[in-house]
């Protein structure tokens, strides 16, 4: 949009368009990076999760209440990094919370050797069991601190984009979601592909992994999955030590790069902000109260942002470990194809966002209820294609729900940024962010417990269960969205009213 007809740009001269301008998209590009980069130690354990089960035969139960336990911790993470976030320099925020998600991960590639210090042992139930709360521990540790890192940039970005631009560059933004997803999941599947210990001739080492996994020796099909984690014994620790490595330099480079709202380097800000002094605390409390708490189209905002993160993490989490297991993919394969996932919602973002702005006159949610509408027919297609369909086939089919989800995804958090306003916009997607990972305990111990105990009973159809499980989420997730279709695109006319 020309700035010279955009009223959020009437305060500024020519030059200061110029500086201003740059400073946004160097906001952008910056904030874009570093979250990415946040990714490469949040969900880079996903693709441990196959190395830990064959090597000590930790079942999908424990991983799932790992899961629900690390996303539920997020989910609080976000909340109340949220809240600090409204508050405090971004710069400092974010680089320092990327910095300590990167010492976490360093510690993550010494479970094993933290349980042998502890147990006085290299095997067995009590070897095990201690390395599940070693792991456990330190993951709830780092999602306290990875919370740090989209609060601050939803606060950068309502300071740096009109509000009549938002949808479309925020979606723009909301890429570094899936670039640092698909590019973990490249790293990670190469890793898990690539390094580690070829142990594949050691008799022992193959028998103790079939009987982890449960797979019957006699089985030639089968016995292919475990000569392939026998093949790369260890590669789990790295999965973990060079995601921290790249964290650790990216969290430098955001401490030097980064700037904060445009006052601080000298321009006049878009919207009304903060007033200054101790007559400001009791003033923002309340508008905080108005604009956050008792507005009704936040809670309704978060509501469905729990269903579209069920579908969401539900894919991203277990994605490798199904793959591999329901569709008989190779773990690098498997990474593969979860990167394509999130590399049509990338295009899925850039999309609804400009729809929203072009089309739909910013109400982001009507986009979320088209979007939702997507998910769950290709989900469903997904579901039913025939178990002998070409790989390449199954790929675009789960691509394509990937490029419906994500835009939910994107302009939940935007659709929360208008309703609450630049003041209240960290606060506001803290609280939609913590109903978006409250659905760790269906996408994490849920779908865990369901698998174990579905193969109990019904062996090689529980996936088929899951999928159903999430088509029925996307469905009623439609009808949450709709409970908001009259609602106005921003807030922004009344915080001007008072």
């Amino acid at each position: 949009m020309d700035p010279k007809v955009n009223q959020d740009y009437a305060s500024m001269d020519a030059p200061s368009i110029k500086k201003f301008k740059y400073w946004q998209t160097r906001t952008i590009i910056v904030t874009m990076v570093g979250y990415a980069v946040f990714y490469f130690v949040r969900k880079n354990f996903s693709f441990a999760i196959p190395g830990l089960t064959a090597e000590y035969g930790i079942t999908k139960t424990s991983f799932g209440i790992i899961m629900t336990l690390i996303t539920i911790v997020y989910g609080v993470s976000r909340f109340l990094n949220g809240l600090i976030a409204d508050r405090v320099n971004a710069r400092y925020h974010m680089s320092i919370g990327l910095f300590l998600c990167a010492l976490a991960n360093f510690a993550f590639g010494y479970g094993a050797d933290l349980s042998t210090i502890f147990t006085g042992e290299t095997g067995g139930p009590m070897f095990t069991n201690t390395m599940v709360f070693i792991f456990g521990t330190f993951l709830i540790l780092n999602n306290l601190v990875q919370g740090s890192g989209f609060p601050p940039v939803a606060r950068l970005l309502s300071h740096w984009i009109p509000k009549d631009e938002l949808a479309t560059k925020m979606s723009v933004w909301n890429t570094s979601h899936s670039i640092g997803a698909a590019l973990v999941a490249i790293l990670a599947g190469y890793i898990m592909g690539s390094l580690g210990h070829n142990m594949s001739g050691n008799p022992e080492v193959v028998n103790a992994i079939a009987a982890n996994l449960k797979v019957d020796v006699n089985d030639a099909t089968k016995m292919k999955s475990v000569i392939e984690s026998a093949s790369h014994l260890g590669a789990w620790k790295w999965c973990f030590w060079i995601p921290a490595a790249i964290a650790l330099a990216c969290s430098i480079g955001l401490f030097l790069t980064l700037r904060d709202t445009p006052s601080s380097v000298d321009l006049p800000e878009l919207h009304k902000t903060h007033k200054k002094g101790k007559e400001a605390s009791a003033e923002f409390k309340a508008f905080i109260r108005r604009s956050v708490y008792r507005n009704k189209w936040i809670w309704i905002l978060g509501i469905a942002n729990f269903f579209v993160y069920v579908v969401r993490f539900a894919v991203l989490d277990w994605g490798p470990t199904f793959l591999k297991e329901a569709r008989g993919m190779t773990l690098s394969n498997a990474g593969w194809t979860v990167a394509v996932f999130e590399i049509f919602g990338i295009v899925g973002m850039l999309v609804a966002g400009w729809v929203t702005d072009k089309y739909l006159a910013g109400k982001a949610h009507r986009t979320c209820l088209y979007c939702m509408i997507g998910v769950a027919v290709f989900m469903a297609i997904f579901l039913y294609m025939p178990a002998n369909s070409p790989q390449w086939a199954m790929i675009v089919v789960l691509a394509m729900a990937g490029f419906f989800i994500y835009g939910p995804q994107a302009l939940i958090g935007i659709a929360a940024v208008n309703q609450a306003t630049n003041r209240a916009a960290a606060t506001a997607n803290g609280l939609t962010g913590m109903f978006g990972y409250a659905s760790g305990l269906v996408s994490g111990v849920g779908v865990g417990y369901m698998v174990d105990s579905i193969n109990k009973v019904n062996p090689g159809k529980a996936w088929d269960y899951v999928f159903m499980m999430m088509i029925g989420m996307a469905i009623v997730c439609v009808f949450v969205f709709a409970l908001m279709w009259k609602a106005k695109a921003h807030g922004y006319d009344e915080l001007e009213n008072h």
